[in-house]
């Protein structure tokens, strides 16, 4: 069974906004479970009371705690918006030319959950991502594939037809599990986007869920955010909440008590847990950007590498690894700041927009300061988007990262990017015949890359069946390299050796057995917290 989603007519524009160019969706058919297929699943939400309360983190501990229960549990979460994205193991897109299997892509809190639940990630997890873009507003990604760029006036009038296919992701994972915990998107109180909701009340009231409201006691005004969230919300969705938790809190609770009395009183809910502070939190992946407020630096005095912020940084989770290890440091440098002259490596990482991101390194000044690094004998590192400002021009002449045309590089490696509209999504676990080490990872970019610098690929990946791919390219000095492999870093095996050739001190570190004790971390944190059994209760 599928259904067409038919194209809506673009609403129009305010007088005072240019107009901007916004394509037709395209008519997809999109496959809908069998009605016979029974619902399986109990269902919970968490929205919260703004954007970054925990929301993700706290799913993630409960999938993780209900799983250790023999749960059958997933997460879902109708809309994300995120440059931080992990390839799914599935896809509604057909087969490839050569048979093979088409992969998706979900967002990184998302990815996180499933894991906590022990399971590879699905695109029902998340059918729909927003990638935001500079200029042309977000990259729309339904059910694993990219739809197209929409400006967020036009996406507003678009939301309502991506329903069916929330809808029926929602059925497809609450059909194959005992529990299903439903993550709402920033703020449940938007109310003037109710009309165009997808992932919240409206969600809640469409699939019949029970809602739990979550507020952020550690950046204050929970009182007032509970509360503000009750008086917004329409009598129908109040009775839908069934309590509401306080997380991110420290202290004494014994001084807080009479405030969480007072929310009680003027809600009608009851209180259903506090959360305290959760210290290892920044050894998870990170959702979005909003975590680059506060950057994690690695505690090493050894190695630095510093990472200029570009305005559409995208899965930065790739500095993780290296930020984990006790010889390194990682430096996030930010917009008016310039690249220190001690640094090691200069780290370029993914980003949404290439060419504006290229831009932005010239606005800074940190153009200038790279080559200098290079001068001085220090060596520069790109990943995807990196990779391709390190080559000498990238090309959009689709306009598919904003008006088309072409953006001079960086020039330090002999490489040309052009920029199209097929998205290349492949997990990795290859051996590296240059390291000899095995590389975990994924590609996630839509530009291809040609020129003679890829006849020095950094890595040369060997298949199961001996095949050898080329894999990046490095220059003639060895001091300037890139790649497109996202996660390359996580494997310890291969980070061990790349930090041994620059000199680096070398750690015991296993990246992934840090993640797996972080997440068991987690869930005893949230079993300490919370009454799970009370919580379970709830859902329905």
């Amino acid at each position: 069974m599928t259904a067409s989603l038919p194209a809506p007519e673009p609403a129009p524009l305010a007088p005072a906004t240019p107009a901007t160019p916004c394509p037709p969706l395209p008519q997809i058919e999109v496959p809908l479970l069998d009605a016979a297929v029974p619902k399986r699943a109990r269902c919970l939400m968490i929205q919260g009371t703004s954007s970054d309360v925990g929301k993700s983190l706290l799913v993630a501990g409960l999938c993780r705690a209900y799983t250790r229960r023999g749960i059958a549990v997933r997460p879902f979460k109708a809309q994300n918006m995120s440059n931080n994205a992990a390839v799914s193991v599935d896809s509604d897109l057909p087969p490839g030319p050569d048979g093979e299997i088409r992969r998706g892509e979900i967002g990184r809190a998302q990815a996180l959950q499933a894991r906590a639940c022990k399971l590879p990630p699905s695109i029902h997890m998340n059918p729909v991502l927003l990638k935001p873009q500079a200029y042309v507003g977000s990259q729309v990604v339904l059910r694993g594939r990219a739809l197209g760029n929409w400006p967020a006036r036009h996406y507003h009038e678009l939301k309502p037809t991506l329903l069916p296919a929330v809808l029926d992701s929602l059925r497809r994972t609450a059909a194959e599990a005992d529990l299903v915990i439903v993550e709402g998107a920033g703020s449940g109180t938007e109310v003037y986007l109710r009309h165009c909701d997808i992932t919240n009340m409206k969600l809640a009231e469409l699939a019949d869920l029970p809602v739990v409201v979550l507020t952020d006691n550690d950046r204050g005004g929970a009182i007032a955010a509970v509360v503000g969230t009750h008086v917004l919300h329409t009598e129908e969705e109040r009775a839908r909440i069934v309590g509401y938790i306080v997380n991110k809190f420290r202290g004494d609770f014994s001084l807080y008590e009479p405030g969480c009395r007072v929310i009680s009183e003027q809600t009608g809910w009851p209180l259903l847990g506090v959360v305290r502070w959760f210290d290892a939190a920044g050894r998870l992946p990170a959702e979005d950007a909003l975590a680059l407020e506060k950057p994690a630096v690695g505690e090493g005095r050894g190695l630095t590498v510093v990472v200029p912020q570009l305005s559409r940084v995208a899965n930065f989770d790739d500095l993780d690894p290296l930020a984990a290890e006790p010889g390194v440091a990682v430096r996030w440098v930010r917009s008016g700041q310039p690249i220190p002259a001690d640094a090691d490596v200069v780290l370029l990482p993914g980003s949404k927009t290439t060419r504006a991101d290229l831009a932005l390194l010239r606005r800074e000044g940190w153009d200038i300061d790279i080559r200098a690094h290079v001068r001085r004998g220090g060596r520069v590192v790109g990943l995807c988007a990196g990779f391709q400002m390190l080559g000498r021009v990238v090309r959009d002449p689709l306009g598919i990262e904003g008006d088309p045309g072409e953006t001079a590089g960086l020039g330090l490696l002999d490489i040309e990017t052009t920029i199209g509209d097929d998205k290349r999504l492949i997990d990795i676990d290859r051996i590296d015949r240059v390291s000899g080490e095995r590389v975990t990872g994924y590609e996630m970019h839509m530009g291809r890359t040609q020129g003679p610098g890829l006849e020095r690929p950094w890595l040369r990946l060997v298949d199961g069946e001996g095949r050898e791919t080329p894999e990046g390219a490095v220059s003639a000095d060895g001091r300037v390299m890139g790649a497109y492999v996202h996660g390359l870093f996580a494997a310890d095996g291969f980070r061990r050796h790349w930090l041994a050739q620059l000199g680096a001190q070398i750690s015991a570190l296993d990246f992934e057995a840090q993640v797996e004790a972080t997440l068991e971390a987690l869930a005893d944190h949230v079993e300490a917290n919370l009454d799970l059994d009370a919580l379970l209760a709830l859902a329905r």
